[in-house]
């Protein structure tokens, strides 16, 4: 299936403006993608017409939202094929999913002396959340190096594995480099050792197609900001074996059975982990957001976003004077570069007035820039709506960046 790009910007209105008098080009989607019409019209819709609070109602409203509301669940389970809809549990966003099995998990199964194992491609929200567990149960925290392209040394994963690593936590794409890693490859070590796997997959699910179940992940984690759907609502997938074995991440309504002020018995899957009022609305445009990227096949997706980011690549090593980071082939539509000798700062202020959004800094992945020794990166991020045209404008505008600085 071809992407039809014209009917596809067209669905996007936010792209059709001007900035600093020139058309815009946003390739800050690594950040944050836009969202469709038909994503915002989901929520005008819910606020409109059938706002309220789900589950505990009886009335009209409540029951249209309590099925609008659970029919998004069902859709997750089959997008990325989990096998049962209580394995998937409502958060607001990859941050939360991965403090929430970072904190269970720990309290369940983390005691002192052992390790967890991450990498050196992690996001900040993959690190910290298990350096607080560590620090909690005075266990370790174990770092997967990585190579001068980006890719993790498998061979050092193997060295770092004992018998006391309880969990193995790792990135499926690095948002600061858009290296893919050998996610399925590294699960099937971790199991043959008895270790559960998370996986962050806030970079990649709007970019691979997945399969938890044949990934045989333990935890799945994803934002909806970063697929065409609204800010403040994610998902964690957990193995239903272990969520199980897990106690609650917080405490109120929703993920209670009985409450007496002697004793609390928790909820079923998954309300025993959806404390509180749910973010409703972004819940359901979240349906309509996974709707979209169904209806334009993550697989055609996938292909144009390569072939940008192939283009993009090679338009960009024409300009001498720059250095791209991440160079392994497994990747995905995210160029880092700097321009030798300039801050990435500088870089990004002068690409604005030019109309062209990038993101500059650490990316929330200082470890990788220190790995580097370098202040930051430019990071040029490409979604299903961008197009070599705007490549074009956007080199254009690097050269003129770069005679203008040096």
């Amino acid at each position: 299936m071809k992407i039809d790009i014209n009917k596809t910007r067209s669905q996007f209105p936010i792209l059709q403006q001007q900035v600093n008098k020139r058309p815009l080009v946003y390739f800050d989607n690594a950040a944050t993608t836009q969202n469709p019409t038909e994503v915002t019209q989901a929520i005008v819709d819910y606020y409109n017409n059938y706002n309220s609070n789900i589950h505990r109602g009886t009335h009209h409203l409540s029951n249209i939202a309590t099925e609008a509301y659970e029919n998004t669940r069902n859709n997750i389970r089959d997008f990325i094929n989990a096998k049962h809809s209580h394995e998937i549990i409502f958060t607001r966003g990859t941050t939360e999913s991965i403090n929430l099995v970072a904190s269970s998990f720990s309290k369940a199964f983390l005691k002192e002396g052992d390790n967890i194992i991450i990498s050196h491609l992690e996001h900040h929200s993959n690190i910290v959340p298990w350096q607080l567990a560590c620090e909690n149960h005075h266990a370790q925290l174990r770092v997967i190096p990585i190579n001068e392209d980006g890719s993790l040394q498998m061979e050092e994963l193997e060295k770092l594995i004992d018998d006391r690593t309880k969990i193995i936590a790792i990135t499926h794409v690095s948002n600061a480099l858009g290296v893919v890693n050998p996610i399925k490859e590294i699960i099937e070590l971790a199991h043959k050792n008895n270790i559960p796997v998370l996986v962050d997959g806030a970079q990649a699910v709007s970019h691979i197609k997945l399969d938890v179940q044949n990934l045989d992940a333990d935890f799945y984690c994803f934002s909806g900001h970063k697929m065409y759907a609204p800010m403040g609502i994610g998902v964690l997938y957990g193995k239903e074996k272990w969520l199980n074995q897990m106690p609650p991440y917080q405490g109120g309504g929703e993920m209670i059975k009985d409450v007496s002020f002697e004793k609390t018995t928790y909820n079923e899957l998954p309300y025993k982990f959806e404390a509180g009022t749910p973010n409703v609305g972004d819940t359901i445009a979240l349906k309509t957001a996974i709707k979209y990227i169904q209806e334009l096949d993550i697989e055609s997706i996938r292909l144009y976003e390569d072939e940008l980011l192939h283009y993009a690549t090679k338009r960009i090593k024409e300009i001498d004077g720059i250095t791209i980071y991440g160079t392994t082939k497994q990747k995905t539509a995210v160029i880092s570069f700097l321009i030798d000798g300039v801050h990435p700062y500088d870089v990004g202020v002068l690409l604005d007035k030019m109309g062209i959004a990038v993101r500059t800094g650490h990316h929330c992945t200082q470890p990788i820039m220190d790995f580097y020794k370098i202040p930051g990166t430019v990071r040029a991020s490409f979604a299903v709506y961008n197009t070599k045209e705007e490549i074009d404008s956007f080199i254009e505008a690097l050269k003129k960046v770069k005679e203008m600085l040096m």
